[in-house]
């Protein structure tokens, strides 16, 4: 695991089918140039790893990558199992890179990975519509971890998840996050 250490706290992995690497190191490097720090869990991170980790370090924002195709199955099983966390309910989850094997945009995928509790899903694409959406989170108004956690724990909403899920990656379009 590596760390940096300025801005938003970004935690970024990959599936737990996927084994590929650089593109993590890519999506750290992104998120490090403009200011964030990472934790980098690596490749092939199970949900359960991944929940675990979340408890633990509190991120700000959870990218999940996808290079093999595999990324609708590994996101939705992760968000599934991020959700079922009262205190991991509130945090934004990105899913991005290859949803399928078919080499094609999957909107109905897309769509149930939101459904599934993913604040934005960007399907192998635009860069420039998932350095939007961290950005959205490092504004002036992001919430604390706490504040996430006090909103999921009392039923209001104190997170920009909610509105950023509603809209967000509404086009599967975005960046191989």
């Amino acid at each position: 695991m590596v760390h940096s250490q300025h801005g938003l706290h970004v935690l970024v992995c990959g599936g737990a089918s996927d084994a590929h690497t650089w593109n993590l190191v890519c999506l750290q490097l992104l998120l490090e140039e403009a200011g964030h720090r990472v934790t980098n869990l690596g490749p092939c991170v199970p949900e359960e790893l991944l929940a675990r980790e979340c408890l633990t370090r509190r991120p700000d924002v959870v990218v999940i990558g996808s290079v093999n195709g595999h990324g609708y199955q590994d996101g939705l099983r992760a968000v599934r199992h991020l959700r079922r966390e009262p205190s991991l309910v509130a945090v934004p989850v990105a899913l991005g890179g290859k949803l399928g094997v078919a080499g094609v945009r999957d909107t109905a995928a897309a769509d149930a990975l939101r459904a599934a509790g993913c604040t934005a899903v960007f399907d192998d694409g635009d860069l420039d519509a998932f350095r939007t959406w961290v950005d959205e989170f490092a504004g002036p108004r992001k919430p604390s971890c706490a504040t996430a956690d006090r909103g999921a724990r009392t039923g209001t909403t104190a997170d920009r998840g909610a509105r950023t899920r509603a809209t967000a990656g509404a086009p599967t379009g975005g960046s191989r996050a």
